[in-house]
């Protein structure tokens, strides 16, 4: 590529990600802003006088660590329970042959195009019969049965790509199919693996639709349910707002900026063979 193009390519790119950073380095700024600043008539990016105490303040008027705690529970066990069964459903897809093993792949892709919304009235009674209504467990308990059908997607398209020389050669040592997903299949997977972890923690870190719907109790707010009942409750506080929005923010950016070569690597890895 001649290096006009590059440079061309290049400058495209960086302002495509300068107009994407906009509505972020404007919440970093309303942040810091007095509240008669942030919706003054003149666009100011750079506070007069920065108010840091604006941080200091979301702290003190809302239990972030208690709702970050509850949220990086959920987070952890919903990845953890992706990452098992989500694994093991799709070395089933991937590696077992069983009667009706395609039709019932079709039908498991065929879920992926219904909206959560869908769903929600008969898990609501189904949780509500199991008395899990204002408790973690319907909001992590799906996560260990079966995953989400679009990660057993990507890791059976993953799993397809392993040379089949590899496990057959297993199963002549005397490896069963456990032993050959446990040893061969998962370490040869860890760019896919790590994908799927990425978009878990993005699901759930950001979710708010399921802890509104299945936790009543403010103790076991989420921080996306906690900011949204901050924000009703004092919706001329925008400063405040801001700041909490960045700091729900932060582990987000971190996530991605520090595993983005395992997301690269996953989804670039992972192919279309069936």
């Amino acid at each position: 590529m001649p290096r006009a193009q590059r440079a061309l390519h290049a400058a495209a790119v960086w302002s495509l990600a300068a107009v994407l950073l906009i509505p972020f380095a404007w919440m970093l700024s309303s942040s810091l802003k007095p509240p008669d600043e942030v919706f003054a008539d003149s666009m100011r990016w750079i506070p007069t006088e920065p108010r840091w105490d604006n941080y200091r303040k979301a702290f003190e008027e809302m239990p972030i660590l208690l709702y970050t705690r509850n949220t990086m529970l959920i987070t952890t066990l919903c990845i953890l329970g992706y990452l098992v069964s989500g694994s093991l459903v799709a070395y089933s897809f991937a590696r077992l042959r069983w009667k009706g093993r395609d039709a019932w792949f079709m039908v498991l892709l065929a879920t992926m195009m219904l909206p959560p919304q869908v769903t929600i009235v008969p898990l609501f009674v189904i949780f509500r019969k199991l008395h899990w209504i204002d408790t973690f467990m319907p909001l992590i308990v799906p996560a260990w049965l079966s995953g989400w059908p679009f990660f057993i997607f990507l890791l059976r398209q993953f799993f397809l790509t392993i040379p089949h020389e590899l496990t057959e050669a297993a199963r002549v040592d005397g490896a069963g199919h456990f032993t050959i997903y446990l040893r061969i299949m998962l370490p040869l997977s860890r760019p896919a693996l790590a994908t799927v972890a990425i978009f878990a923690f993005l699901l759930h870190w950001n979710d708010f639709f399921g802890p509104l719907i299945f936790l009543a109790q403010e103790s076991r707010f989420t921080l996306a349910l906690g900011l949204m009942t901050y924000a009703a409750k004092h919706q001329s506080e925008w400063s405040i707002l801001m700041a909490m929005s960045i700091v729900m923010l932060l582990p987000t950016l971190a996530v991605f900026l520090f595993c983005q070569r395992y997301f690269v690597e996953g989804i670039a890895t992972t192919g279309s063979k069936g």
